[in-house]
């Protein structure tokens, strides 16, 4: 299946398309039960089964799968949370052609099921889960027994995540076409364990026609522009990286500064205060030095047009002079990343901020890659992480990274990149401080804005991943070579 992310409106729109281009309703919910059946049949034997099916068309899937299930020979109990015959259109057909009992959920035991069937409510849930629906789910989820979820796990918004009312968590999740936003955003990343997503008939050209503009990350989204040298490159033509320390959180400046080197910059320059100068000499040989005893002596190090990027991560402080370093570098045009206190000085000021990004003209090549804390401070916004980025990204003017584990990367023209295969382990500290140094290393290299946000953070992910549970800051670097060549992508 393709990376892009449909909306709970957008595959409703699919379904109908495909409904008017000669695919019936009902042989799309008959594939959806079928593939639900299938993935089944690949993890778990012949065992006692319980269908817990509602009233729309994720109960038809439900009953799909009961009636499939049954003809294999596997013991299967039918419990509904409406009278079946409440159903409308192509799922009252299924329920119609389920030969068994169907139980309600009122006074029905749980007892003897060796798997569970979430097919109660899709990702287009239209209320809170409540009542005996909540009641009975939450019987499921104590029983301990192993449950599948149809679509999307019931009370799992489809476009946020957000649980509504009570989700019980699933150990396997199928979806059908397309995956959507709530599979990949917490809390819903975590209640849908393993997620499949199946083809049901539906044609992908249909997507031309709806234009999808939310996609999962990965290198299809970003490899073709991640840049590789050739044997006439040298290391200026790969860029040249300024990283603007501070004489606070020295170790931030130090990884930042690997990370980019590792994710192929060509030089790394570290402008510091003059009395950490010697700190920074200490470390990583290949990085270079420069003393910036002012602010305003950043001016003549940019006067320097090799140096054609720049990174501002913890260390220098919230104060003036973190801020006058931030309006110069935008002043100079050069491509920047913001991290943490280059953000936080804007506080009480973002407009600012935001102003001099506009004056810069390089709009999608400055990134901002707060944390939620951080983010707030700059940005008043409500709503779901999804909502918010897309938002902050059109007020601001920039490429907005939000950081998480379900990390979401927008533009200002509403596009949006969503991150989901970055591991707990990263929650360490000066992981972020990597991931900056990485996305402005690939920005030093002429990467496009939001293709280097997207491409930094799925090598943070998986450099995360590969370094293993007890991952600290200083491992990650290690791994981007091998992340970044082209059989990778």
């Amino acid at each position: 299946m393709g990376p892009e992310l449909l909306t709970v409106e957008q595959m409703a729109q699919a379904d109908a398309m495909a409904v008017e281009a000669g695919v019936p309703g009902v042989a799309l919910m008959e594939a959806a039960g079928e593939s639900v059946v299938r993935e089944i049949r690949k993890r778990w034997t012949r065992r006692s089964v319980l269908v817990l099916v509602g009233p729309g068309n994720n109960g038809g899937d439900g009953f799909v799968i009961a009636r499939h299930l049954k003809a294999f020979h596997w013991p299967v109990r039918v419990l509904s949370s409406t009278d079946a015959g409440h159903s409308k259109g192509d799922a009252k057909q299924n329920a119609d052609r389920w030969d068994g009992p169907i139980e309600p959920f009122a006074g029905a035991s749980l007892e003897g099921a060796d798997l569970i069937i979430d097919a109660v409510f899709g990702a287009g849930l239209t209320r809170d889960v409540s009542g005996l629906v909540a009641v009975v789910l939450q019987k499921a989820q104590t029983s301990g027994v192993p449950m599948v979820a149809v679509d999307i796990p019931s009370g799992v918004d489809g476009n946020t995540g957000e649980v509504r009312g009570h989700a019980s968590p699933a150990v396997l999740t199928v979806t059908f076409f397309r995956k959507k936003p709530g599979h990949l955003l917490l809390p819903g990343r975590d209640l849908c364990g393993e997620v499949v997503t199946r083809d049901i008939g539906i044609r992908p050209e249909l997507l031309s026609k709806i234009k999808p503009s939310i996609v999962e990350n990965g290198p299809h989204v970003w490899s073709e522009q991640l840049p590789q040298p050739g044997l006439a490159t040298h290391k200026y033509s790969r860029g040249h990286l300024l990283v603007v320390g501070g004489n606070e959180m020295v170790g931030a400046t130090r990884l930042a500064a690997g990370a980019a080197r590792r994710a192929g910059a060509g030089l790394v320059s570290i402008a510091s205060p003059p009395e950490m100068r010697d700190t920074y000499l200490l470390g990583d040989p290949g990085n270079l030095v420069l003393e910036l005893p002012e602010a305003e002596f950043l001016s003549q190090i940019l006067a320097d047009e090799r140096k054609n990027s720049v990174l501002i991560v913890p260390g220098g402080g919230v104060s003036h002079r973190t801020r006058d370093c931030v309006i110069r570098i935008l002043r100079s045009k050069r491509p920047v990343v913001l991290d943490a206190d280059a953000l936080t000085v804007f506080e009480n000021d973002p407009d600012t901020l935001f102003s001099h990004i506009a004056e810069s003209g390089i709009l999608n090549s400055c990134i901002l890659t707060p944390h939620e804390g951080e983010f707030e401070r700059l940005f008043d916004l409500r709503g779901n992480k999804l909502s918010k980025c897309r938002e902050a990204a059109k007020i601001s003017g920039a490429v907005v990274l939000l950081k998480g584990a379900d990390t979401v990367i927008a533009d200002g023209s509403g596009a949006a990149v969503i991150n989901s295969n970055a591991p707990g382990s990263l929650a360490t500290a000066g992981s972020g401080d990597v991931l900056s140094g990485i996305i402005a290393g690939l920005l030093a290299q002429g990467m496009p804005g939001v293709k280097a946000a997207a491409a930094g953070a799925w090598m943070h992910g998986e450099a995360g991943k590969v370094a293993g549970d007890h991952v600290i800051a200083e491992d990650l670097a290690d791994h981007l070579p091998s992340l970044r060549q082209p059989s990778q992508k």
